[in-house]
């Protein structure tokens, strides 16, 4: 079988994701959302809600998993039977990154090998930490995630429905 995993924190997960996924999931015959721990990052969101949210989202992709991982990446390879690593890059900016850990799975695990898909353009400009900042902010994120997201963002950053989309100039009149 042709496994491949797709790790991240997905905090929150967005439409740019989904698109890799999607993609993902008509060239290979199972994919793992590896959701991160990632402790060290400070998510918003805690595991299980970022779970939960990823689960939601591929719900209709019926060769699409979706795990939740605290350890090495290069294990949880091991554990799903897997030895192809899933990468987004959105811009040249993420390459420098992406192949300093490319390289570093492979040094670990020389078997594993690390694939790099580009997002369509429509959601080329999507970053889980922009969807966080306009969600935190009370800005509408209604075109950027999954509905279930948005409202989990909402409810997470407290914001009144009835605020998204509302200009920074009407918050604050005067400014």
């Amino acid at each position: 079988m042709n496994i491949v995993i797709y790790p991240g924190t997905f905090d929150p997960i967005t439409n740019g994701h989904f698109d890799l996924i999607e993609r993902a999931a008509r060239i290979f015959d199972k994919v793992v959302i590896a959701v991160a721990a990632s402790p060290g990052k400070r998510p918003a969101l805690d595991l299980d809600t970022r779970v939960a949210l990823a689960r939601d989202v591929v719900d209709e992709l019926d060769n699409v998993n979706v795990v939740g991982f605290s350890g090495l990446l290069t294990e949880l390879l091991d554990q799903q039977g897997a030895r192809i690593v899933l990468r987004g890059l959105r811009a040249v900016s993420d390459f420098e990154y992406e192949l300093q850990l490319a390289n570093m799975n492979r040094a670990q695990a020389p078997h594993v090998e690390s694939l790099f898909l580009t997002p369509a353009v429509e959601n080329s400009y999507i970053s889980a930490t922009i969807v966080r900042e306009i969600a935190r902010l009370g800005g509408d994120i209604s075109g950027l995630v999954h509905p279930r997201v948005a409202a989990a963002l909402r409810e997470h950053f407290h914001c009144d429905p009835g605020s998204v989309g509302r200009s920074f100039s009407a918050q604050n009149p005067g400014q």
